[in-house]
């Protein structure tokens, strides 16, 4: 039956009873499709039947479907007519595994982070009516996402105002690890209350029917309605937000999901739907745990195991195993986590002290001040965070870490190049916004034993300070040079003269095989370690006017980044020769698209063949 559905067109055909056959055959091409790629399972095998619903129901593009995060459209993108495309998936320039507005008229906005439907949602609801126009607008928001604040300034404005919009609360109590939080527990309880919406509408029925005789007793009757209201219909949160709260049904019911949107489609005002799924639904393996098939590298269905041997020494096992380490010694020591302990590397941890780590939920903003609080009454907080999420948390680290000059750890993890998740997840912006920011101090590791030295320097320093480092294994690189980190210093790898290279963090390796290359050819090129992207060394810095040729590494958008600081130095201590070759390899100022590490290397120049080479040109290939 797949094969004849390449459009939203072609499901409308199909009658109900045969629906649920598509929504089998769809889940096999995802675990089929997905152990080659790779991807997000559990979720999108957990919306399969809701999906299907909000196409047999709504009319895509013209009605707009917006999904929070973006991961879950999968189903989405196979009625919406790219299901031949699936073996490109997060692949370079291959399908995108978030929604993308430039592979698809059915996608209505870019996303990646969650939290963000509803207010986008509702700006399309009152351009809509703006307009004079008539068609449904629809955020699907799981209840992960639901623990952003975005989430409730978006729910907020949309009770106020009072237009025609549909949020469906795709409920199936997981973001990336298990739901914590009052939220969770409140939306348990709806879970298990016997038949909410029935009671409801049997209340709401019967209060129709009674009887209102002059102005006075008109008054007095509505006012006892709506005691009698509140005395038999357990209130929901969404209730006194403003929006006609509905549910919970059951996410995998397609009759009772499609006769539930039909009626919903024909109401007024915010409506809240509610539905229960569950994750990794059809796939035991990831029904039992979808934390481990959330994102899942290429693996054997059979057994559910990846078909790459798992790296265990990666930069986040570093991290984890010597935050432990340390908070054994020190009881200040706490750590916080943003709905992701696993992978940031924090679940030992939290099996030793469970009362000294924090996961606050999807909520980088309020982790950031929470950690604020914290630090304030003389605790080590160390917010564990990817890259790409920090960027949420920006004000508060400035107005309530940075200003006071509260000593709170950044755990930057993901910097750099992440790969198939794309342009909202690559880790290349954070150097530029926390080196703008005054008493801020920001590291980058060239190996393992490094990121350990950091960590520990880092427990010690009294002030803001983040560690950024990647994903995946640690590096080897120089790991016999062990020397002590001191603030604002850089470290001399290999002395030599003419030729400065300088690098940050995960381009030490391509660093240390230019220098090698060079060696070779007869050049004695200096091999430095910047160590601080923020101080810039100024020794260092002053050191520029014994060379001809300076070449800086980083794996950062070049605006902000750690060869623009060296140059905004030298030209402030007037250090520069007018005569230097000055050259930074580095991202130019865009948003990076999908794929891995070598080829986005490849494609902005930054492999080490390509550098290599235009080293070799600026030094005119004089051996």
């Amino acid at each position: 039956m797949l094969e004849n559905v390449n459009s939203v067109s072609d499901l409308k055909k199909l009658t109900i009873k045969e629906l649920p056959v598509l929504a089998g055959e769809i889940r096999d091409f995802l675990i089929t499709s997905i152990s080659e790629t790779g991807g997000h399972l559990a979720s999108n095998l957990g919306v399969v039947e809701l999906t299907i619903a909000l196409h047999y129901c709504f009319d895509s593009p013209v009605d707009k479907i917006v999904w929070d995060v973006g991961h879950q459209s999968y189903v989405h993108k196979i009625l919406t007519g790219r299901r031949d495309k699936f073996d490109t998936l997060r692949k370079y320039k291959g399908l995108s595994g978030f929604p993308k507005t430039s592979e698809s008229p059915h996608d209505i906005v870019d996303t990646g982070h969650s939290s963000t439907s509803i207010s986008a949602a509702l700006g399309l609801a009152t351009a809509r009516d703006l307009s004079g126009e008539k068609h449904s607008v629809l955020a699907v928001i799981g209840d992960g996402s639901m623990t952003g604040g975005l989430a409730f300034e978006g729910i907020n404005h949309a009770g106020r105002l009072d237009t025609n919009l549909i949020v469906i609360l795709n409920d199936n109590q997981m973001s990336i690890s298990e739901n914590v939080g009052a939220l969770s527990k409140h939306l348990n309880r709806l879970r298990t209350a016997p038949s909410y919406s029935v009671a409801k509408e049997n209340v709401h029925r019967f209060l129709k029917r009674l009887p209102i005789f002059g102005e006075a007793l008109g008054e007095m009757t509505l006012r006892t309605k709506d005691a009698i209201k509140y005395l038999l219909i357990p209130n929901t949160m969404f209730d006194e937000y403003g929006f006609n709260y509905i549910g919970p049904f059951d996410g995998h019911n397609l009759p009772q999901l499609i006769d539930v949107l039909k009626r919903v489609k024909k109401m007024k005002g915010p409506i809240l739907l509610h539905v229960y799924t569950k994750k990794g639904k059809g796939y035991p393996l990831a029904e039992r745990s979808p934390e481990n098939y959330h994102g899942i590298e290429p693996y054997d269905i059979e057994s559910g195991r990846p078909i790459k041997v798992k790296v265990w020494n990666t930069y986040s096992d570093v991290f984890g195993k010597t935050l432990l380490q340390m908070a054994r010694d020190n009881d200040k020591i706490v750590a916080i986590t943003a709905a992701m302990p696993s992978g940031v590397g924090l679940t030992p941890f939290a099996a030793e002290f469970p009362s000294r780590v924090f996961d606050v939920g999807i909520a980088e903003g309020h982790a950031v001040t929470f950690a604020a609080g914290l630090a304030r009454a003389g605790y080590v907080p160390v917010f564990a965070v990817y890259s790409t999420f920090l960027q949420r948390g920006y004000d508060q680290i400035l107005h309530d870490i940075a200003l006071p000059k509260l000593h709170a750890v950044f755990a930057v993890d993901r910097a750099g190049i992440v790969g198939g998740d794309g342009e909202t997840h690559q880790g290349l912006y954070d150097v530029s916004f926390l080196c703008g920011i005054p008493n801020m101090t920001v590291l980058a590791p060239k190996n393992k034993n490094e990121l350990i030295d950091m960590m520990k320097f880092a427990a010690d320093f009294d002030a803001p300070i983040a560690i950024r480092y990647p994903k995946g294994a640690v590096s080897s690189v120089y790991k016999e040079v062990r020397s002590p980190i001191v603030f604002g210093k850089s470290e001399t790898l290999e002395q030599g003269r003419d030729i400065l290279i300088i690098f940050a963090g995960d381009m030490g390796e391509t660093a240390a095989y230019v220098y090698e290359q060079l060696s070779r050819g007869g050049y004695e090129p200096t091999l430095v370690n910047a160590r601080f992207m923020k101080p810039i060394d100024t020794d260092l810095v002053d050191s520029l006017a014994d060379y001809k040729y300076v070449f800086v590494l980083e794996s950062v958008v070049e605006t902000g980044g750690l060869a623009n600081s060296i140059l905004f130095q030298a030209n402030k201590r007037n250090t520069l020769n007018k005569e230097v070759v000055f050259m930074a390899f580095n991202f130019p100022d865009t948003f990076v698209a999908q794929g891995g590490r070598p080829e986005i290397l490849r494609e902005y120049g930054l492999d080490e063949k390509a550098i290599l080479g235009k080293i070799l040109k600026a030094v005119g290939d004089e051996k």
